[in-house]
């Protein structure tokens, strides 16, 4: 794993919210780097040799953190799947509102799961 951190972080705009780009994280094949938040919560990002696992099980390991996966849509039919900490969907509501977001399925939903993988089987 190499880390370049930006200092100064590069700050620009997404909606209206200002971010701060701190850096780049180069992972190999089969690395993974773990993301953690002060209540305890984890979040893992692993490179493959075909790509990346973006999230950790969304109704296994993520739930046991206390995070959630939204997939989400913008009002210019972007698609993005969100991790939403429990206890701040209020948050995450307002958010949404404000951005003109729409959650279109919760992903740690068994029974939206199951007619997800029902849908995509031919």
């Amino acid at each position: 794993m190499k880390v370049e951190a930006l200092d100064p972080p590069r700050t620009f705009r997404a909606g209206s919210v200002e971010l701060k780009d701190c850096g780049a994280i180069d992972l190999e094949p089969e690395e993974q780097v773990t993301f953690v938040t002060p209540d305890g919560g984890e979040y893992d990002v692993a490179r493959a040799t075909w790509g990346f696992y973006a999230t950790p099980s969304v109704n296994g390991r993520l739930p046991s953190f206390g995070l959630r996966a939204a997939l989400a849509r913008n009002d210019e039919a972007k698609y993005f799947v969100l991790i939403v900490e429990r206890g701040r969907e209020e948050d995450f509501h307002r958010y949404c509102e404000r951005e003109r977001i729409s959650v279109v399925a919760w992903l740690d939903d068994d029974q939206t799961l199951a007619a997800l993988d029902a849908d995509a089987r031919p």
